[in-house]
């Protein structure tokens, strides 16, 4: 019988076995199966890694960002043939479907292929004679060493937010992927150690909160990208911004969908349930709350309701599953306990997803699609964040107060609407307070040419991942002013 693997770290271009004592085991929510054993790393090795990380700093910042690229265009190859195995280690891992998993793989490779055009996003300002004989510019420099702290629920791309545009900035970096998920992680470096990046530039350091402290404490650790649930980011951000950091955190969140009369009900439906059961409602951006406006309370409820009964729940890499298991044992458990208290709050369970048998896969983390239907909209259930396959239905009687409610909520990650008014749709974008915004979409989710977008507390600090929020974010400005008289400079 083959020993179960047990996952090294990379530091300074080598693959070493941490020296700790304690280990976790990555079993596959589906099936139960022991993938693999998960080092908690020590403070002391993620104190190696920086170490490597700064000494590499001081050669990579001088590599021309023209050069920097060429690593991640090698990256983008190898990603591709890859392509297939990376999805596949996701759902055995996470437990989404397979083609969820490739959707996610395919996000992080478009990451990599915009940070290919950092010469060009990276370039600085100049104005000349701002006085008489005085110029000025202004150049973005790379900041030294900088450090991810991944959550578990998209292994493949969430990485690729921060990691492709820091190094190409000049940065080097740390990942610290999720101790529930690093297997794909794992992969992923080896396909960066097939580029020949030089030694340090990039370092993987698998752990739980002994690591994260350490990332937070660390002196040479100059930026930190995290993402993850709202108290967590609110502990991150804070730690971290004392220390000096530069800090963006992403938190949790309470999406709401707003269906008006006038909407597409058939197309709005089959929109919203991949919003709301899509990767088990397992993401950042799942609809959560579907609120009903006049008559769509009937047609959508009705509609959503046998949408829901219908869809195909099991193992993720079997063909025709529409949705897989939640990542533990213990994240069913909190999702039923939630989904009663939103019954024992006086909600209607419209359709009941616990405790489902699926056939051959018994000790899967399983839940169906659960509907709660005349939710209280100032009840604890409407505002807590299930991170489960569970949509709350709620009706008010008019756009404005639908908007009201999405103004409310303490997070603003995403708000959609559905409908076929183009007057609503501007209303909606215009004053629903939330960073990224849906019409007729059910997942806003920007592509990597745009920022990701988040308000209020689902966001913690200024500059978003992707695009041109990380460049800026991965470098600091300075400005230059110049002045060279005719009797200071050399005449030729």
């Amino acid at each position: 019988m083959n020993a179960t693997p047990i996952l090294p770290n990379y530091i300074n271009g080598h693959w070493c076995a941490s020296n700790t004592t304690e280990y976790l085991e990555i079993i596959n929510p589906a099936t139960a199966e022991l993938l693999a054993q998960v080092p908690l790393s020590t403070a002391f090795e993620l104190n190696q890694a920086a170490e490597a990380a700064a000494a590499a700093f001081i050669t990579w910042r001088r590599t021309p960002p023209t050069e920097r690229v060429q690593y991640l265009f090698k990256l983008k190859n190898l990603l591709e043939e890859h392509f297939q195995d990376l999805a596949r280690t996701i759902t055995q891992e996470c437990g989404k479907t397979l083609a969820e998993s490739q959707g996610e793989m395919r996000r992080a490779i478009e990451n990599v292929e915009v940070a290919c055009g950092i010469p060009m996003m990276m370039q600085g300002t100049n104005s000349e004679d701002i006085a008489k004989g005085i110029d000025e510019m202004m150049i973005r420099q790379p900041l030294g060493v900088a450090a991810v702290i991944c959550p578990f629920n998209f292994p493949g791309m969430i990485p690729f937010w921060f990691l492709p545009y820091a190094i190409a900035c000049g940065n080097t970096y740390i990942v610290k992927p999720s101790e529930k998920v690093p297997l794909t992680m794992q992969k992923i470096f080896q396909l960066l150690e097939k580029t020949g990046l030089p030694k340090g530039v990039v370092n993987l350091v698998n752990g739980a909160k002994e690591v994260v402290d350490a990332i937070l404490e660390h002196p040479q650790i100059r930026a930190i990208s995290f993402v993850g649930s709202t108290p967590v980011a609110k502990y991150i951000y804070s730690r971290g911004a004392a220390n000096g950091k530069r800090m963006q955190c992403q938190g949790g969140a309470k999406n709401p969908i707003i269906v008006l009369p006038d909407a597409d009900i058939e197309m709005t439906t089959r929109i919203a349930a991949d919003s709301a059961f899509g990767c088990a409602g397992q993401r950042c951006l799942a609809a959560s709350i579907a609120v009903t406006v006049g008559e769509a309370r009937h047609t959508f409820t009705e509609a959503i309701a046998e949408t829901a009964r219908k869809r195909v729940v099991g193992n993720g890499l079997d063909q025709g599953v529409e949705m897989g298991p939640v990542i533990t044992t213990q994240s069913k458990t909190r999702i039923e306990e939630l989904i009663q208290k939103g019954a024992d709050e006086g909600a209607n369970l419209l359709v009941d997803g616990r405790n489902p048998n699926i056939t051959n896969y018994e000790n899967g983390n399983f839940i169906r699609p659960t509907i709660l239907q005349n939710v209280e909209p100032t009840g604890e259930i409407a505002r807590t964040e299930i991170f489960g396959p569970v949509l709350s239905l709620i009706h008010l009687n008019s756009i404005e107060d639908a908007i009201a409610l999405v103004n409310s909520g303490q997070y603003g990650n995403m708000a959609c609407l559905f409908t076929s008014s183009g007057a609503a749709a501007r209303k909606f974008r215009y004053e629903a307070e939330a960073g990224n915004i849906g019409i007729n979409i059910g997942v806003a989710a920007p592509m990597a040419f745009f920022p990701f977008s988040g308000w209020k507390e689902s966001f913690f600090g200024d500059l978003h991942g992707q695009s041109n929020h990380a460049v800026e974010f991965f470098t600091q400005t300075k400005v230059i002013v110049e002045r060279w008289p005719s009797q200071w400079s050399r005449q030729f």
